[in-house]
């Protein structure tokens, strides 16, 4: 009565292909957090934040998440996984 199991581990490079889709599809999600941020930052005479420095990290942000969705995508070409669409 014993059924053959398959193991419970994935191979090493299948597991990193995962976890690099699931930052993939988190990506904009914490750029939209980041990007949230300034809103936090104290307005008026007592801010400390000038608005050169908030367009800065705006755009260092901006850079941000270009670069990641870059490297992540590097990896999964090379890796030769890809991001598939479940739709419908």
């Amino acid at each position: 009565m014993s059924e053959r199991r398959s193991p419970l581990f994935l191979e090493r490079q299948s597991y990193r292909g995962r976890r690099l889709v699931d930052f993939l599809r988190i990506l904009p999600l914490l750029g939209g957090l980041l990007w949230a941020v300034p809103l936090l930052w104290p307005t008026g005479e007592e801010s400390t934040v000038t608005t050169s420095e908030a367009i800065i990290y705006i755009f260092g942000v901006w850079l941000f998440m270009v670069l990641a969705s870059a490297a992540v995508s590097f990896f999964l070409r090379r890796s030769g996984l890809s991001v598939e669409r479940k739709d419908g």
